[in-house]
């Protein structure tokens, strides 16, 4: 009794300990099922005969498990078998036995799973053993027949087993078990110093009834499985669906980025949105319409260098000193356009057109030396194009200064002096073209004596395209001439 009472105390803690594990097993597949199954084997007593003689019996069980969710589960077994053991041994008188035993029990069984192959249990309880032990042809034995002891009596009866499964609700089942008798009539000898017990080998078939099942394997069974296709392997909740831990609604498998802040846009790697693609996802980014491929810093705006409230890709000036008002190029205003900023510009108010120094003052033209001998002057002059500037370009050759340099003199030598500045082109190309480019031809010859010190004031500038040709068109020679600057002394 001890024995048995050993055997149901750990057969009950032992499923204790292994929840107080706190890991999440996987479903067991009879959890909530009834469980009928159809056993035979063979018998192996074990008697006051030496010899131990092999029988049979067949065995058929009724089995509840009761609901769990993790790997282990427990149920109750109600059974019935009947078969034989047997012994012989050439000293006993007589020689040979053959006891009919039935059975009628049950008990609690333990079963665990084994991934989805193999599902092995434990079983102990007690049954009621009706036996009639019978001799050579089948005559009772001699304390049988006298009545010297009940054919009635309570066994215990402990299994170990293995149930692999076949289909969701068909298994092939073997197991050893052994029953032992509490008396030593087994054998209808009560001799020696221990009692009678057999041992059982069989093998059957076991059918589920109320099957639950979990067609994706995750331990939640399908009718309380919200996520019924989860692939193999994949953690999921309570719900059956996979983990997301960051509640982002991309399962934690498929999660590129893991801890991504509570109620942020993520796209379907579950990494947070960042529209502007800056490296910045657009929860943090101040600047979300910054424009490809453009350095942005942390905060997922352009870089402003020089702090001057225009983005270095768009900054003309990027070195503008700190707190220097900038115009939308970033470059330093200024207001009287004399090409000196206004926070260099110690003069802001100079009127258009003035040559002015480095502080953007005024320059005043100094009278020249009055002379003796007034040298002989040059009221006009005609720049060919040609020889002056690029093709089809209204950049000066430098072949052109030493001519204009000539000019240069004359304009120094009467600071008062107004001029006209005409540019002129053949009549190939379209009139708009032909007056573009003598425009700029002429703004060129104008600006390189501005650059030289001579007021913009002092010039009336002017691109007439083919207007006024002073040779013939039709010819290579005639548009050669036509194509030309004219430079004319005012007054």
């Amino acid at each position: 009794m001890k024995f048995f009472t050993a055997i149901i105390f750990s057969v009950l803690l032992f499923p204790s300990i292994s929840f107080s594990q706190g890991k999440v097993q996987r479903y067991n597949p009879f959890s909530g099922t009834i469980v009928f199954s159809v056993e035979g084997g063979i018998t192996l007593a074990n008697t006051d005969y030496a010899g131990q003689g092999v029988d049979y019996l067949g065995r058929a069980s009724l089995e509840y498990f009761f609901s769990s969710s993790v790997q282990s589960g427990f149920g109750l077994r109600l059974f019935g078998s009947t078969g034989f053991i047997k012994g012989d041994d050439a000293s006993m008188d007589p020689p040979s036995f053959r006891t009919s035993v039935s059975t009628l029990g049950g008990g609690v069984v333990f079963i665990l799973s084994i991934g989805d192959d193999a599902f092995p249990y434990f079983f102990a309880g007690v049954s009621n053993l009706s036996y009639d032990p019978k001799g050579e042809g089948g005559e009772p034995l001699l304390n049988n027949a006298a009545g010297k002891y009940n054919t009635n009596e309570i066994n215990y009866n402990v299994e170990l087993g293995v149930r692999f499964p076949v289909t969701p609700n068909l298994s092939l089942n073997v197991s050893g078990g052994v029953q032992i008798s509490p008396n030593d009539w087994l054998d209808d000898k009560a001799i020696g110093t221990t009692n009678d017990l057999f041992f059982t080998v069989l093998g059957g078939i076991s059918y589920s009834f109320l099957t639950e099942f979990d067609s994706d394997g995750d331990g939640v069974i399908d009718t309380d499985d919200a996520c019924p296709n989860t692939p193999r392997g994949i953690r999921v909740n309570e719900f059956g669906c996979p983990i997301d831990m960051d509640n982002d609604g991309v399962p934690d498998y498929q999660d590129n980025c893991p801890g991504t802040p509570k109620n942020v846009k993520v796209d379907v790697a579950g990494c947070p949105i960042d529209t502007d693609n800056d490296g910045v996802p657009d929860y943090t980014d101040i600047c979300p319409n910054t424009p490809r491929g453009i350095a942005v810093d942390e905060l997922g705006c352009p870089y402003d260098l020089d702090v001057d409230g225009i983005p270095d890709y768009m900054d003309k000036c990027p070195d503008t000193p700190y707190s220097v008002d900038v115009d939308n190029y970033g470059c330093p205003l200024d207001s009287d356009l004399d090409g000196v900023p206004d926070y260099l510009d110690q003069c802001p108010g100079t009127l258009p057109g003035m040559q002015v120094d480095e502080q953007g003052c005024e320059i005043t033209p100094k009278v020249p030396e009055p002379v003796i001998e007034e040298p002989e002057t040059l009221d006009a002059f005609i720049l060919s194009a040609g020889a002056s500037f690029a093709f089809n370009s209204a950049d000066l050759k430098p072949e052109a200064y030493p001519e204009l340099d000539n000019l240069l003199k004359e304009m120094k030598k009467y600071p008062m002096s107004r001029w006209k500045i005409e540019g002129y082109t053949d009549n190939i190309g379209s009139e708009g073209g032909n007056l573009r480019i003598s425009q700029k031809r002429a703004e060129a010859v104008a600006n390189y004596f501005i650059s030289r010190g001579i007021p913009k004031g002092r010039f009336v500038i002017k691109g007439l395209g083919s207007k006024n040709p002073i040779a013939d068109n039709r010819t290579e020679e005639g548009r050669e001439k036509n194509r030309r600057v004219a430079i004319t002394k005012l007054n």
